[in-house]
Order: structure tokens, then sequence, then C-alpha cells
């Protein structure tokens, strides 16, 4: 009876990557092999398996069928791997983390993180907060949270600059909101970053505004976009199906970049708080290298003293 082939861990891990990212390109970045390299093990994976995996067009990446008869197991295989090798040679944690975030930062970028973290420390609970970066600043303060990321201009002293990338002026794909005089528009609550970079923009221009709507949360902004009340402000990696954005040739003026910083408060839970953090820069390192959302590498950190929370 002929043996069954393995199935090299390496080779799983680098195919949910691709399914994951759509992209064999943010794949290697994250990884940190070259796209060939990446190609050459899904290669091989299709060698095993006998059946091809993906669907490429052009640039777009989907899974076959029998792509999609894998993914699920292979993420089950190499949660168990990375659950045997954590136990065997990480020091047990075990605990409670808090963490803040706004809620577009939330959705955009903590589901992977932790899902990682969790399978390399399944017995510490994360607690997640979803509150504007002014209000996160605060509870930060007040120790009410261990880990917060907010947007630069909210951070405390402690923290590291991890994401830097365009905000962009956006409207409803099928309604022309930015035709009307004054401009509609849809922010965030008053001490926002980006509100303030939009209203200093137009004024910067000279052209009429009028706040139409305002929403501390990113799916409220976007539901009045969508339904083509006012114009917004948001980041390339955000944008739903039927949002547009809107550039000079619209009469936008250029918004500067934003920048999303990871703070630490003094009493957070060590090691869980050094840990967890380490997570949180490695992926938006990965992030950055392999470009997705249009990202840059971090200036710099924060204003005032830091505290160095990559290894």
């Amino acid at each position: 009876m002929a043996l069954m082939p393995n199935i090299d861990t390496d080779l799983l891990r680098s195919f949910v990557l691709i399914a994951d990212s759509g992209s064999f390109t943010r794949a290697a970045a994250i990884v940190g092999r070259t796209q060939s390299a990446i190609s050459m093990q899904v290669r091989r994976l299709e060698e095993i398996v006998g059946r091809p995996l993906f669907l490429r067009d052009g640039r777009r990446v989907t899974l076959t069928r029998h792509g999609e008869y894998l993914l699920e197991p292979a993420r089950q295989m190499l949660a168990l791997n990375d659950q045997v090798v954590a136990a065997l040679r990480e020091p047990h944690m075990s605990g409670r983390i808090r963490i803040g975030a706004p809620d577009d930062y939330a959705t955009r970028y903590l589901p992977g993180i932790l899902a990682r973290f969790a399978a390399t420390h399944p017995d510490v609970q994360v607690m997640v907060v979803c509150e504007p970066s002014v209000n996160l600043r605060r509870m930060l303060d007040e120790d009410e949270l261990d880990l917060a990321l907010v947007s630069v201009g909210f951070e405390p002293q402690d923290n590291e600059v991890v994401w830097r990338g365009p905000l962009v002026w956006v409207g409803s794909a099928q309604h022309r909101p930015q035709d009307q005089t004054p401009l509609p528009l849809v922010l965030s609550h008053i001490e926002c970053s980006w509100r303030k970079a939009a209203e200093r923009a137009l004024e910067e221009l000279g052209r009429p505004w009028r706040l139409a709507y305002t929403s501390t949360s990113q799916t409220g902004q976007i539901a009045a976009v969508l339904a083509g009340l006012a114009v917004g402000v948001m980041t390339p990696s955000l944008l739903p199906e039927g949002v547009r954005i809107l550039g000079e040739r619209d009469g936008f003026p250029p918004l500067p970049d934003f920048q999303i910083a990871l703070a630490q408060s003094a009493a957070a839970p060590q090691p869980l708080a050094d840990t967890l953090a380490r997570h949180i820069a490695a992926s938006f390192r990965a992030e950055a290298k392999a470009g997705a959302g249009a990202a840059k590498p971090p200036a710099g950190r924060g204003a005032g003293r830091t505290r160095r929370v990559a290894a």
C-alpha cells in the first residue's frame, strides 16, 4: 500500500496567506520571501494534492473549488501546529489583556492580529474596546485599557508609531453631493484629527462647506456617503463598494497622511502586554512591506517620550 505524501506546513501557511490576502505579493512580504518562491510553494502544494488551488486573472487571485475545500483543514492543521510549538517553546501565559481601537482600525487590522495571537496564546483572554481615539487616550491614562491603537495626535507619551498612510476624500459612486454649495460633509467628533485635516484643507482652499452629518463610527459615516448625502474622509483600504475617491479633478485639495500609534498603559500586565504589542507591531510592519492600503513605513515615533514596543 502506497504511503500518502506529507504536506509541509510551510506550504499550507503560504496557501492560507494567499487566500486571505488575495495576493501572492502580500503573502510573500508577510513571510519574508520572494513572490517567485511563494509561487513555487503553491506549485509544490498543487503537485502534492493533485489539483489546482488558485485561479489567476491578472492581479486577482481566487480559490478554485478544491482550494476552497482545502482552506479550512489547512487552517486547522496550522492552528494545531502553532499551538503545539508555542506550548513547548514559549512560556505559558494566561490572564486578561484589554486593547482599544477606533472601530475602523478594529475592523481593518485587529482580526488577523488577534487570530494569530490566539493561536499561540489560547489561554489569554483579550477584551476589545471600540471608541474614538480621544476616549481611548483617557482610558489609557486612567488604566482602563492596557494597549490602544490611536490616531497620532491623541497618543500618550509611551507609544510607537506603527502605521502611516494617506487620507482621501470620498463620495458616492451614484450621487454627486460634491457639486453642492456649500459642500455637505460627514465627519467625526470635533477633536478628530481626520476632521481637523478636512476642515483645514477646505478653509485653505476657500471652499464653503457645512457639517451635514456627524458620526464617531466609520460605519455611520459610510452610510451617509453611500446615500449620497455628504462627502467624507477615509483611508483607501476602508472603501466599500459604491464609494469612490474624489481628487483634485473633483475640486478637492490633497489631505495629509495619517498615522496610527500603539500605546501602552504603565500599569499593563507583563509580559502579556509586551507580547501582544510585538504581535501588533509585527503585523503592521508586514502590511506596510506588502504595500496594503497604500501604506508607508512609519515616519517615526509619536511626540514626547517614547517606549519601544516592538523588538
